[in-house]
């Protein structure tokens, strides 16, 4: 996965937006003002990709057991979120793709109903 297929396939999900609320270097992408997904454009560009995504705490678990391409997230809350590591070559297009729209779920579902039914 690229740069440019992450950022579509993340912005291609419904109420997602993109800013960059930190720095210029950190793009953060999140679900009706929550965040969901982030990375650092500049480690991506010097092929140290990966993405911040929220998890639930005990697939977390599983997920870092299972990868070393899966780690405690990188600046976040280490028990709710993961750093996954595009360009190790470990993991599969189709996983990666997975554990973003987990992370978009795990967001939506922490939203209050009102909120949640814009989505639908």
């Amino acid at each position: 996965m690229n740069i440019e297929a992450y950022r579509n396939y993340c912005l291609n999900k419904k109420g997602v937006t993109e800013h960059f609320p930190f720095n210029e270097d950190t793009l953060v992408f999140k679900v009706l003002g929550k965040m969901f997904a982030l990375t650092s454009l500049k480690r991506w560009e010097e092929g140290d990709a990966f993405i911040n995504l929220k998890c639930d705490p005990e697939y977390a678990q599983e997920l870092r057991a299972d990868y070393n391409s899966i780690q405690p997230g990188y600046h976040m809350h280490k028990k709710q979120w993961n750093s996954v590591y595009i360009q190790k070559g470990e993991l599969t297009p189709k996983l990666i793709t997975n554990l973003i729209d987990h992370s978009y779920k795990m967001v939506v579902k922490g939203l209050p109903k009102k909120l949640q039914e814009t989505l639908k």
